[in-house]
C-alpha cells in the first residue's frame, strides 16, 4: 500500500453528546450521528463549522450505531440494544422493524444498507458480548458476527452469513451487485454476492488494511466506499489470534475490565469496487481518536468516534 497522505483534523464540532459512532450525510450536506443516550442528532451549518448547528430529531431508547437514511426521508438505525429501528425525521417517531432473528434477540446490530429494491442488510457484531464489552470480542476472535436481510415487505430477518470476525461497516457496490462487509476483528473487506451465478457467495475484497475497519460509507454510485480504520495494526493481537480458545477466553476476561484508551493515530481508506485503494488518510497523533465512521459532507471529511464528544472535520484529498 503506498504512503498515506495526511489526514489534519482542521476543526472540531462539540455536539452534547458522547460517542457519535456512525455519521452519514444528506443531500443538503447535514450531517446525521446518534450518540450514546439514544439521541439522533442532525448537525447543519458545516459550511461555517464555527456557527454549526445541533439538532435533536429523535430518541431510540437504546444506543444507536449504523446509520442509513432513505430515499423517502427517513432513516434506518442500527441499534446495540433495541435491535433495527426506523426513525420518522418529521416527527421523530421510532419503531422497532426486527428484534429477533430464528428465535434469538438481536443485541449489538451494527450498520445497514438499503437496496433499490427495497431489500435491507444489516450487520451484528458479535453474539457473545455487548458494545460496552466489544473489546472482548476483538481479543477472543470469537467469530460471532453476521449478515442478515431483510425482504421488502418482511418483518422477519434471515441470516445470510455467519462467522464473521466483528463484523461492523456495510455498503453496496455501485451496481449492486455485491456487499462490502467490514471485518474489524480480520482487519479486512468481505464482497457478498448478490447477483450471477455465484449468488450467496463470499471472496475476498480488501485484505490486511493498515488498521481496523468500522463503519463504511458510500456517498453515491460514482464514488469511492470510505473506510474508518478504529484503530492500528496490533502485532501481539495478531498472534494472540493464533493461539488456542482457552487463551484467548482468558485474554478476553481480563481485556473487558481492564480500562481502554485509545492509541493516538488515526486513519481512513478509500476504495473502489475492486477493492483498490484509492485513498489512504492517516496521522500518526491526534488529539481526535478512535475514528469509528468518516463521510464527505459540506467540502469536508467527517469523522465520527466511539470515543469523542464531537466530530472533526478534515480536508478532502484531492481527486485522483
Amino acid at each position: 500500500m503506498d504512503r498515506p497522505t495526511a489526514l489534519i483534523p482542521r476543526h472540531y464540532v462539540a455536539i452534547g453528546g458522547h460517542g457519535p459512532e456512525d455519521v452519514v450525510a444528506d443531500a443538503r450536506g447535514r450531517v446525521l450521528t446518534g450518540v450514546a443516550d439514544g439521541r439522533i442528532l442532525r448537525i447543519d451549518g458545516l459550511t461555517e463549522p464555527l456557527a454549526a448547528r445541533v439538532e435533536v430529531l429523535a430518541e431510540t431508547g437504546g444506543r444507536p450505531l449504523g446509520l442509513e437514511l432513505l430515499p423517502d426521508g427517513a432513516l434506518l438505525v442500527c441499534d446495540a440494544e433495541r435491535g433495527l429501528l426506523g426513525v420518522d425525521l418529521a416527527d421523530g417517531t421510532v419503531r422497532v422493524i426486527a428484534d429477533e432473528v430464528a428465535g434469538e434477540r438481536l443485541r449489538f446490530t451494527s450498520n445497514v444498507v438499503a437496496l433499490s429494491d427495497g431489500s435491507v442488510y444489516f450487520t451484528v457484531s458479535s453474539r457473545r458480548y455487548p458494545l460496552d464489552q466489544w473489546i472482548g470480542d476483538i481479543v477472543e476472535h470469537t467469530a460471532t458476527g453476521r449478515l442478515l436481510r431483510l425482504a421488502p415487505g418482511d418483518d422477519t430477518p434471515e441470516v445470510l452469513l455467519e462467522g464473521l470476525q466483528f463484523a461492523n461497516g456495510l455498503a453496496a457496490s455501485a451496481d449492486e451487485s455485491f456487499l462490502v462487509v467490514a471485518e474489524t476483528g480480520a482487519r479486512r473487506l468481505t464482497r457478498y454476492l448478490l447477483e450471477g451465478p455465484r449468488a450467496g457467495r463470499v471472496e475476498p475484497h480488501a485484505e490486511n488494511l493498515p488498521g481496523m475497519p468500522d463503519n463504511i460509507w458510500r456517498g453515491g454510485p460514482d464514488g469511492p466506499v470510505w473506510v474508518s480504520l478504529a484503530g492500528p495494526r496490533i502485532p501481539p493481537l495478531d498472534l494472540l489470534h493464533r493461539a488456542s480458545p482457552r487463551v484467548r477466553r482468558n485474554a478476553a476476561r481480563v481485556a473487558v475490565h481492564a480500562p481502554y484508551r485509545p492509541t493516538p493515530g488515526i486513519g481512513v481508506l478509500a476504495v473502489d469496487d475492486e477493492g483498490r485503494t484509492v485513498h489512504h488518510l492517516a496521522r500518526r497523533s491526534s488529539r481526535f481518536r478512535m475514528v469509528t465512521s468518516v463521510c464527505e459532507a459540506s467540502g469536508h471529511l467527517v469523522l465520527g468516534s466511539l470515543w469523542e464528544r464531537g466530530i472533526a472535520l478534515c480536508e478532502p484529498p484531492a481527486a485522483k
